[in-house]
């Protein structure tokens, strides 16, 4: 399953005693209505006028984040000025982010299918990232080296669409969740280990931090589809197995999950050997009603109050350390 989408896939395990690394990257995208069908009409970057409340709470722990950025964000001055401030003062870095349905050239039918960036024909994923990456390296000065695929939609030609625009890590596989259903690309037998892909092997995979956890685990994807089945909803099992501790399907986020559920995702991990955890939100969050996770003020309260609680937590207690996707790929290239 990891070759059809990242050829020639190799895996890298970190030694058992490696401290635990925490990598930030926030999905930096246009305001749109997350419950309506995607729309070329909403390329809104109001937020970004608050992103100083992420960027403060990165600051007070020595966290250096993964601006992941879309044509919206990279094109309107009040998307990218505040960024390139960041990235200028050694504060955040740059990548790329491809919602293809607002990333010119605007040439597709705009349905479902087509807003997984690995979907479209080769030679339009291509120009729609290459127009993402030259407007990028236009009013940052840098190109960037980072990529998570919009939708986390990467298909068969992404991988060498990565390698001939100069791109070094992507971050699009989102374990242990199966898009297929809707069009996308199925992590669901992924895990969040890091491995080395591409002709050479020189692109880093970096996951997103998902997985399964409870003493029940081991029964994966095939017992969350038995358990979140259509037939069985009247039954709730999704919400029993979680309040029994038996199975639970976490990942790494503050939008989604309660501080606790974050550091019981992070134990599982742990206790299976990982030691790479990308923690991830949408920009939009920074400011209630831009997304359904914060709709008012004590919304955001919470989901800033989880963010600095986990980052307290991972780097105080678990004597964690923090690096960029790019430090981390350093850091394993120089291992191998």
């Amino acid at each position: 399953m990891i070759s059809d989408l990242f050829p020639h896939a190799s895996p890298i395990a970190l030694p058992e005693g490696t401290r635990p690394i925490l990598s930030v990257v926030i999905h930096t995208e246009e305001e749109f209505d997350w419950e309506s069908e995607h729309s070329r009409a909403e390329v809104g970057v109001e937020h970004m006028r608050h992103i100083g409340r992420a960027q403060e709470t990165f600051d007070a722990f020595g966290i250096v984040p993964n601006y992941v950025i879309d044509y919206p964000i990279a094109s309107q001055p009040l998307g990218y000025e505040t960024l390139r401030r960041y990235q200028d003062e050694g504060r955040a870095l740059i990548g790329a982010h491809l919602h293809p349905w607002v990333s010119p050239p605007l040439t597709e039918v705009l349905n479902r299918a087509n807003t997984y960036p690995g979907n479209l024909p080769r030679d339009l994923e291509f120009e729609k990232l290459r127009v993402l990456t030259e407007t990028i390296a236009a009013n940052f000065g840098r190109r960037p080296q980072t990529y998570l695929a919009g939708r986390y939609g990467n298909g068969r030609n992404s991988a060498a669409i990565l390698e001939e625009l100069g791109y070094a890590v992507d971050i699009s596989v989102a374990p242990p969740i199966d898009y297929s259903g809707d069009g996308g690309p199925d992590y669901s037998g992924f895990s969040a280990a890091p491995f080395w892909f591409g002709r050479e092997r020189r692109l880093l995979g970096l996951p997103g931090a998902g997985c399964y956890a409870g003493w029940m685990k081991g029964a994966g994807t095939p017992f969350y589809r038995l358990i979140t089945h259509p037939r069985l909803r009247w039954a709730r099992l999704p919400g029993i197995t979680s309040r029994l501790r038996a199975f639970e399907r976490i990942r790494l986020s503050p939008e989604d999950y309660t501080l606790a559920e974050m550091q019981r995702m992070t134990r599982s991990m742990l206790s299976d050997g990982q030691r790479i955890f990308v923690f991830s939100f949408h920009s939009p969050s920074v400011h209630p009603g831009f997304t359904p996770y914060v709709r008012d003020e004590a919304g955001l309260k919470r989901f800033l109050d989880k963010t600095r609680g986990y980052f307290e937590w991972f780097l105080r207690e678990l004597d964690g350390q923090s690096m960029t996707p790019m430090e981390i790929r350093a850091k394993l290239h120089g291992a191998a």
